[in-house]
């Protein structure tokens, strides 16, 4: 017989809780302890005020990265990634602070809204713009320099179940194509640029171009990418390269074999004209 109220245990204390669904009992819900934060006046203020100019610049910079931005009414109401960043950066506040549950909810009332997963505990610098970001995932110890653009489907993610240092550090004036997988804690360096679907499980230097499965360097100590780039399509295919390198080397192959066999049959005439 089918059991429509299957028993569901505590994630705590592992009593039977009542409801289904229900991941803590209510004893346990009401012995969360709040901790006391002791802030002044002045640190609160400055506190805010950070957080508004974190803010601020990100909003900025989705006008400065996205032609289709017309109103700041617009981008504040239609941005998923500009929703998601500002619920990002209270939670990330309050994650700080460490108050329990409310900074990890948030970010789940964000994933719900926007479908742009970003753990609290990541630490994410000015300039930061999510374009589109459908499908977007950054994991709990991922830190991300100043001006970073992020396309949809980017995975920061881990690789380990250790606790600690296991998401990508990322530098500043990074691009990250749409799809690409940034796994484990690798450094991406400053002014690189990652292409689309690429999935990148080791280091990348500075000024550098990756792309591939496994990401693979392609070019290095590039001219020094514009701080506001949306050229993430325009990668050299290194596929391409080799395959046109290898044209050329059939083509050269074959000159050369007709270039003998012209020769061998110049020297069989002269020899048949000799006589002999």
């Amino acid at each position: 017989m089918r059991n429509d109220n299957p028993i569901t245990k505590c994630l705590a204390c592992g009593a039977t809780t009542k409801e289904h669904g229900e991941s803590l009992c209510v004893n346990c819900l009401l012995g969360i302890e709040i901790p006391e934060i002791d802030l002044t006046s002045s640190e609160v203020h400055d506190t805010f005020k950070s957080i508004l100019e974190f803010f601020k610049s990100d909003v900025h910079a989705a006008f400065e990265k996205d032609p289709a931005a017309y109103s700041v009414t617009e981008v504040l109401t239609s941005y998923p990634g500009i929703k998601a960043t500002l619920m990002y950066r209270v939670a990330h506040l309050l994650w700080v602070l460490k108050v329990p549950l409310v900074p990890r909810y948030m970010s789940e009332m964000a994933r719900e809204l926007t479908g742009i997963d970003i753990h609290p505990g990541a630490k994410i610098g000015r300039e930061f713009f999510i374009d589109h970001g459908t499908g977007l995932v950054i994991g709990e110890t991922a830190e991300i320099g100043n001006n970073v653009t992020l396309y949809q489907g980017v995975t920061l993610g881990g690789v380990s179940l250790q606790r600690g240092k296991r998401h990508p550090t990322l530098g500043n004036n990074v691009v990250v194509g749409a799809g690409a997988k940034i796994l484990g804690p690798i450094v991406i360096g400053n002014n690189v640029k990652i292409g689309a679907n690429s999935v990148v499980t080791s280091d990348v230097p500075d000024n550098s171009v990756v792309v591939g499965i496994p990401g693979r360097v392609i070019a290095r100590d590039i001219e020094s990418i514009p701080r506001i780039d949306l050229q993430h399509a325009s990668l050299p295919d290194p596929v391409a390269d080799v395959i046109r390198k290898l044209e050329s080397r059939i083509i050269l192959l074959e000159k050369k074999r007709v270039s003998e066999d012209e020769a061998f049959r110049d020297a069989g005439q002269f020899t048949m004209g000799s006589g002999i």
